[in-house]
């Protein structure tokens, strides 16, 4: 029995490599036959599973991304890229906060086995953009909901003057309690959609490189802060100096900003808008 079950297991290993070959040549429907031929011999391995749903990704086949993605990961919730693809799947439907959970597990794996994998700014990215379009959806639903009760606020108030005759402005055009009211409530209500309201990002929380907001902040001995793959590509392309000040510097004289990052992440708690990509 041993036996046959290793024979089992050498046949279905063998269709993954086929399947992995033909998915470097972007033979998508043969690649998803030989995973399908793996996963039948072996449906434990979680692998198989990972590798299908990769396959669906490629052709945007989301249903099937999140089917395989969620098998993948039942089998080992370890898996980064089952995390990615299964967030992806969410965020094509919309469910966002899902979506979100999914990207920050995958980033969070990747950091708790301090990996440098390429696949951290493509999760990064996509992380970014479902906080965005999950700030949007709620964002207007807030607006719409502030703007109503202003009106409804704004309505009662008026019916209040009306019945006690204090309605009209008095005769020398100077403002009187109505007045004063509304004009107390259209403030009250203008700083409740503050917070909704996008605005430059301050300064000192952008690289000055690429103007952006900081998401792995590095200072250098001369006091600048930058964002560190930009300052990292900047050392190996263009050279061992400052980007600013022009002095000589290495990869090791890097320290991260961990104040820098800390306000970047309270700010962005309160500013969700800020991961709109630019």
């Amino acid at each position: 029995m041993a036996e046959g079950g290793d024979g089992v297991a050498q046949q279905a290993e063998l269709r993954r490599i086929e399947g992995n070959a033909c998915f470097k040549k972007a033979r998508l429907g043969a690649a998803i036959d030989c995973y399908t031929e793996a996963i039948a011999l072996c449906p434990d391995v979680a692998v198989y599973w990972m590798n299908r749903a990769l396959c669906h990704f490629r052709r945007k086949e989301w249903a099937k991304v999140e089917e395989d993605s969620r098998r993948a990961l039942a089998l080992d919730d370890t898996l980064v890229k089952g995390h990615y693809l299964l967030g992806s799947a969410l965020l094509d439907k919309e469910e966002f906060a899902l979506a979100i959970k999914e990207f920050e597990k995958a980033l969070n794996l990747l950091k708790s086995a301090n990996s440098t994998d390429k696949m951290a700014e493509d999760i990064w990215q996509v992380l970014a953009k479902a906080k965005y379009l999950d700030w949007e959806k709620h964002s207007t639903e807030r607006v719409w909901r502030i703007q109503s009760l202003k009106e409804a606020c704004e309505s009662a108030l008026q019916e209040h003057h009306f019945l006690s005759g204090t309605l009209v402005e008095d005769s020398d055009g100077s403002s009187n309690e109505y007045s004063e009211q509304i004009k107390m409530l259209s403030e009250v209500f203008s700083k409740a959609t503050l917070a909704d309201t996008p605005v430059d990002v301050p300064d000192y929380l952008c690289c000055q490189i690429t103007f952006e907001i900081f998401r792995d902040p590095v200072i250098t001995p001369s006091g600048v802060t930058y964002e560190r793959a930009v300052l990292l590509e900047h050392l190996d392309k263009v050279g061992n100096f400052d980007p600013v000040t022009r002095e000589p510097l290495k990869e090791h004289q890097l320290v991260p900003n961990l104040a820098i990052k800390e306000a970047v992440q309270a700010y962005l708690k309160e500013h969700s808008w800020a991961y709109r990509l630019n």
